[in-house]
């Protein structure tokens, strides 16, 4: 087991199988000798996440002097207790699902079909240990990146120490991420919990689990354990899921996970957690009612906090906020001009993609400056789409209709249902539908929404169109294959184009056609 602490917490990887040994080889390599600083480096980044990572790939390869510093396992939240473990999880268990409803497609499953939640696990813990090599800290060191494993710490203004070593950089990037974010219930620490930290060292399948949190992480692992076994309750603060997202979407995904066995208790006062035995007991009042529920496990998904801690940023002159991370302007400069911020220590999107896009903006903007500000890559130009990996997929870009009132911005908008989809009918995954916002009166996007199996894979249309300011008549005059769940983009484009062959025009080409007769 490795066991690292910080200043907030303390994050395990167990069990220490081969697989999870082939990790910690690869991301925190326990005989790791740390290199000899030598000279100034172009650029010392703290934290190899995403951010990190991608940041000292590309400014090694562009012939920069690098220095990569990670206190903990690189790879970051994405690769050790995020993405990758998520993904291979909910993986396991849409196969579980599709097992229970077999016999629709003519598989009789009634016989002797037993689930291992354990080997279900393995497999995750051996793909992640696989995908790891990416992130390893041998690989980074053949790139050329000067690897660090230790607690980095800004000493003064152009140095930064690691352990006894003292590192000299001509500009900085600070890329230490985020952490999950626990309550203050009473008893809840005593009684123990998991997070998005730790519940990827399960190797037994908890029967009753609470989920308090009913955000993208609450929904996917909720559904997951459902669909392996476990008995799901959440608790939801208002009495719907996934409040960032279009409410008719949510409100799909939430059918789903109630068809999935997940039960829902909303605006309930969580009061206090007691223990008896190896029960969980949560004490709650709801609707002016006391009530009790028994649980073998505790998952918290409520959000994450920026880990600022720890990292001598008072001494050169850095500002940040506990909740909202380290203040950096549209070219991710912080307040020290020489210092700057990429991933989720900085952004209000905490994805692994706008953690590469982020680190895309620090390379430019860090090494390559612009007299005047003039020229500089910004934050501004970011169009940034996103996906909650429940079953169907919730997939978004751009703006929602209540940011476009918000705005007294006018939009049309338009959907089309799954349900008129062949591909969806005959794929038995027909609940969903794709919405998009235009401008009103023209075909420009301004946001869009998809609820299916795929939306993660399909909202990139939308996000390119956006990106290279067409709009919908460009995807209505695109061929799009048949039969495709895909086809679903071109179907809410063509209800647009309905709306603009007017009454005048067909009374124009009535009388066209009985003139050309």
């Amino acid at each position: 087991m490795i066991h690292t602490s910080t200043t907030n917490h303390a994050v395990e990887i167990h069990p220490m199988d081969e697989f999870n040994q082939e990790l910690v080889n690869n991301v925190h390599p326990p005989q790791w000798t740390n290199p000899e600083p030598h000279g100034t480096y172009n650029l010392v980044i703290i934290g190899a996440g995403t951010a990190g990572l991608i940041t000292a790939a590309v400014a090694t390869a562009l012939g920069a002097k690098v220095a990569l510093i990670e206190r903990h396992l690189m790879g970051g939240d994405c690769l050790n207790v995020g993405c990758v473990p998520s993904k291979g999880l909910i993986r396991a268990s849409r196969t579980w699902a599709e097992l229970k409803h077999a016999e629709e497609f003519g598989l009789n499953v009634s016989g002797n079909v037993n689930g291992d939640f354990s080997a279900a696990m393995a497999r995750m813990r051996k793909l992640r240990a696989r995908i790891s090599h990416v992130d390893s800290a041998h690989r980074y060191k053949k790139l050329g990146v000067d690897v660090y494993i230790g607690e980095g710490r800004f000493s003064r203004d152009g140095t930064i120490t690691v352990g006894e070593k003292t590192l000299h950089y001509a500009k900085a990037v600070i890329c230490t991420g985020a952490r999950a974010i626990a309550l203050p219930i009473p008893g809840l620490e005593e009684a123990g919990f998991l997070t998005n930290e730790s519940i990827f060292n399960l190797t037994t399948l908890p029967t009753r689990l609470a989920v308090i949190g009913a955000g993208p992480i609450g929904c996917e692992l909720a559904q997951a354990f459902a669909r392996f076994g476990s008995q799901v309750l959440v608790f939801e603060q208002e009495c719907r899921i996934l409040p960032r997202e279009d409410p008719e979407a949510a409100e799909v995904v939430k059918q789903a996970m109630v068809q999935d066995g997940v039960q829902f208790t909303c605006q309930a006062n969580i009061t206090h957690i007691s223990q008896h035995h190896s029960e969980k007991i949560i004490h709650y009042e709801v609707d002016g009612h006391t009530k009790e529920l028994a649980v073998d496990e505790i998952l918290i998904g409520i959000g994450r906090a920026p880990n600022v801690e720890g990292l001598g940023l008072e001494t050169v002159n850095v500002e940040y906020h506990t909740r909202s991370g380290v203040t950096v302007n549209d070219k991710l400069q912080t307040t020290n001009p020489k210092i700057y911020a990429a991933g989720d220590i900085c952004s209000p999107f905490k994805f692994t993609h706008t953690a590469d896009a982020m680190a895309q903006i620090v390379i430019q903007n860090a090494l390559f400056p612009h007299p005047l500000g003039l020229g500089y890559a910004s934050t501004d130009s970011l169009i940034i789409p996103w996906c909650t990996f429940t079953e169907p997929e919730i997939a978004h870009v751009g703006l929602y209709e209540s940011d476009a009132k918000a705005k007294n911005i006018a939009i049309d908008t338009f959907t089309f249902p799954l349900n008129e989809v062949d591909r969806a009918i005959l794929d038995g995954e027909d609940e969903g539908f794709a919405r998009v916002h235009v401008k009103k009166g023209t075909d420009t996007i301004l946001g869009a929404t998809i609820v299916a199996s795929h939306a993660g894979d399909m909202i990139s249309e939308f996000t390119l169109a956006m990106n290279a300011k067409v709009g919908l008549s460009t995807i209505t005059g695109t061929i799009h294959p048949y039969p495709t769940q895909a086809e679903v983009m071109k179907k809410v484009a063509n209800a647009w184009r309905k709306t603009t062959f007017t009454d005048g025009k067909k009374r124009f080409l009535q009388r066209l056609f009985a003139w050309t007769r």
